[in-house]
């Protein structure tokens, strides 16, 4: 495992924790989450199910895999969509082409994080202490001191309301928790008991880096997951073809019923669910839709796919800044397959071409990931 370099802890509050913060959490989150209003839910079309095995026939592909990876083939696809009602930032669809590599079956889980940190002793961004004077450099200026019970470590976690609320204002079931980490992902009295197994939430794309870092892996490009989640499949709506419920079964951890205050949880979860507990893509990945959404590598920028019309793009690493003209004063990373808290009523994001922008230092409840790891890497990884 490669040794990893701690970031500074003034680094521990993102600009989403600081409005949280400061009691601006309501008016920041209105804007931090409008984007998965832009893409509500889409009809189902019937059809069959159509789950695709993947070609590992070519005689250059690996003959083993790492320990809880899978190959992915090189290969060409269309990225993005151009169905009505998604999101402006998944337009146009275009052609792309990836070289082969490896990606973790499974979301990293709690128990493969906590090795993680017992190996290198490393410290989340949601664990280290808020620096007052770090954190108003980065408010408006004349923006009074807050409390400094206020100035506690923490993260932001779902808070789902007793009653139905607008949709407009994500602060209805978005709350900053002091205390909230890795470690206790719904706050101080939470705990990781018998959810070794879940994969790891209140990361940020910093901790996660770390984490790949260490593994000897890196975060996958949002080509390469795209390519991945779709197993396969060319033209699906899903990553399982075009239903969203085949058969009237769930095939993936997202909400169901009223979002965001009734969950009749038909699959079985009503948060985060163990990895493995779905089948299995064609590629034989599991849980790259729901679940949560995973931190890929590239910028966030919502006319990212624009100059990519008309013409095949190979392995694309991203626009080389961010930009969402909805949070101009973040830094976000993409982040691909939606949650648990992904709706037909509210949005429909989990599909392989949805993507959205986080801030690069803020964890939440329903954020994680997975690794990749091309043969170049695996080369040097080898003791």
């Amino acid at each position: 495992m490669r040794p990893v370099s701690q970031r500074s802890p003034l680094r521990a509050i993102g600009r989403l924790s600081a409005f949280a913060i400061i009691g601006f959490a309501a008016a920041y989150l209105v804007v931090v989450l409008a984007s998965t209003q832009s893409s509500n839910a889409l009809n189902s079309t019937p059809g069959k199910p159509r789950i695709a095995a993947p070609n590992t026939s070519k005689a250059s592909d690996p003959v083993v895999d790492p320990d809880g990876m899978r190959w992915i083939p090189a290969g060409e696809f269309q990225m993005g969509s151009d169905e009505a009602n998604v999101a402006p930032a998944e337009q146009p669809r275009h052609r792309v082409r990836v070289d082969g590599f490896w990606i973790d079956e499974t979301e990293v889980t709690n128990l493969q994080f906590s090795e993680f940190v017992t190996a290198t002793g490393y410290v989340t961004l949601a664990e280290r202490t808020i620096d007052w004077e770090t954190l108003r450099q980065q408010l408006p200026p004349g923006t009074p001191k807050p409390p400094d019970e206020n100035l506690q470590p923490g993260s932001l976690v779902f808070t789902p309301p007793g009653e139905a609320v607008r949709l407009d204002n994500a602060a209805g079931w978005w709350s900053w928790v002091p205390g909230a980490n890795w470690r206790h992902p719904e706050g101080p009295d939470s705990n990781l008991d018998g959810k070794q197994q879940h994969p790891v939430v209140q990361v940020s794309w910093d901790d996660a880096l770390a984490y790949a870092t260490w593994a000897g892996k890196r975060l996958p490009t949002e080509a390469e997951w795209e390519f991945a989640a779709r197993g396969g499949l060319e033209g699906s709506r899903y990553a399982w073809g075009d239903e969203l419920r085949p058969q009237g079964r769930c095939v993936a951890n997202f909400w169901q019923g009223t979002f965001p205050h009734q969950n009749t949880a038909d699959d079985g979860f009503a948060r985060t669910a163990p990895v493995r507990s779905f089948e299995a893509n064609g590629y034989g990945l599991h849980d790259m839709i729901g679940n949560v959404w995973e931190w890929c590598g590239d910028w966030y920028r919502t006319d990212a796919y624009a100059d990519r019309s008309g013409r095949l793009t190979v392995n694309p690493t991203g626009p080389e800044s961010s930009r969402n003209p909805e949070e101009p004063l973040q830094a976000q990373r993409v982040t691909k397959g939606g949650s648990f808290l992904c709706s037909e009523g509210y949005c429909s994001n989990y599909r392989p071409s949805a993507r959205r922008g986080n801030a690069t230092d803020t964890g939440m409840s329903h954020v994680g990931f997975r690794c990749v790891m091309t043969p170049d890497m695996e080369t040097r990884r080898k003791p």
